[in-house]
């Protein structure tokens, strides 16, 4: 699937959460809520493709990232178990379509470590997609413009 299409599907899938879940949004509702209900919308758009929230497996195994530390002042890496927020993948095979993170526009959370996993799961994972989104909360609803991470 080419990225314009990718691009489109995501884009129906983000304008249904605002008009469908405005109140999750406005009333700054867990982020979990809010991907939750963004995959949901995901499901209609990639028929044949599997939508997962925090899914950690990969094959049989837990997936796993080589990161360098946040909390280390070093250029070592640590292999960590991660749960992305969002994938659209096949269960049961290395058939991987796109990776999201998403955060909102309250939390008080860099979003250097959503792009560094997300670009763990294209170089290290063979994602083809990855993506961050930004949605908007407390007192608005919306979203801001998705970052695609390339290469």
């Amino acid at each position: 699937m080419n990225r314009e299409i990718v691009i489109s599907k995501l884009e129906k899938a983000l304008s249904k959460l605002i008009e469908n879940d405005e109140f999750l949004l406005i009333c700054d509702a867990n982020e979990r809520s809010i991907s939750h209900r963004l995959a949901v919308y995901l499901e209609q758009e990639f028929d044949g493709w599997d939508i997962d929230c925090e899914y950690n497996r990969n094959l049989d195994s837990p997936k796993r990232l080589n990161l360098e530390s946040m909390d280390s002042e070093s250029a070592d890496f640590d292999v960590r178990t991660v749960f992305p927020d969002i994938i659209i993948h096949q269960r049961g095979t290395n058939n991987n379509l796109l990776v999201i993170e998403m955060k909102k526009t309250t939390s008080s959370v860099s979003d250097d470590f959503d792009f560094e996993k997300l670009a763990g799961f294209k170089k290290q994972l063979g994602y083809p997609y990855a993506i961050f989104v930004k949605v908007k909360t407390h007192g608005q609803a919306g979203y801001e413009s998705p970052i695609w991470l390339d290469g």
